[in-house]
């Protein structure tokens, strides 16, 4: 199987599919992760918190420890549209690498730029067979993010928990926080499957 795991910043896939991706990795089926802006930023008075070049740095180690293939769109931080580039970069990566299933961003997250991404998803994915969504972040919007499909993480949480440290300079900003909150989100969604961790997806389709 080949799997595409779609995000707008470097650590929104980790965060939110890595345990899931980890899995497929250890089954043998190709991994290619799609981070669509350099993901520098600045903080609101204009201090820098995190650089392109660190960013893709993190990353890069980041997809080392997954086992996957690293793309980047290179797109602005916080500047993410629905159009045409950003819809030919994905289509033409699904057609070239004949993608079997994505993962990405829910269409109702707050953030502009996963929102955003989103609906390129499903656009670019239209004749994709399956696609799953997750979230990256703790925000609710008016259409709560609720699951109706989970993979089990038991086995490889710890992997998990490596690639969200990976992003160092993020990491070190929000403290444990990530690590507190995905785990617990882990063991809430185990309990509603029946297993220790797992990660929770809105499932947009998926083609038997």
């Amino acid at each position: 199987m080949n799997v595409l795991a779609i995000g707008a910043h470097f650590d929104d896939i980790e965060l939110g599919c890595s345990g899931s991706l980890k899995k497929h990795v250890e089954k043998g089926d190709k991994v290619i992760l799609y981070v669509a802006t350099s993901s520098g930023f600045f903080s609101p008075d204009h201090v820098r918190v995190r650089s392109d070049e660190i960013a893709m740095e993190e990353g890069m180690t980041a997809a080392g420890l997954i086992g996957a293939e690293l793309m980047c769109g290179c797109f602005e931080t916080l500047h993410l549209e629905f159009e045409d580039e950003l819809n030919a970069q994905l289509v033409s990566i699904i057609e070239k690498e004949k993608i079997d299933l994505i993962y990405t961003h829910h269409k109702d997250d707050v953030h502009h730029d996963h929102a955003a991404l989103a609906k390129a998803s499903f656009h670019a994915g239209r004749h994709v067979p399956r696609i799953l969504a997750y979230h990256s972040n703790w925000y609710q919007s008016d259409m709560r993010f609720s699951p109706d499909f989970y993979v089990d993480i038991t086995d490889t949480w710890e992997t998990k928990e490596a690639v969200i440290k990976a992003h160092k300079s993020e990491y070190e900003r929000v403290g444990n926080a990530w690590i507190d909150y995905f785990k617990k989100e882990a063991r809430n969604n185990g309990i509603v499957c029946g297993v220790e961790l797992a990660e929770g997806f809105r499932c947009i389709k998926w083609l038997v």
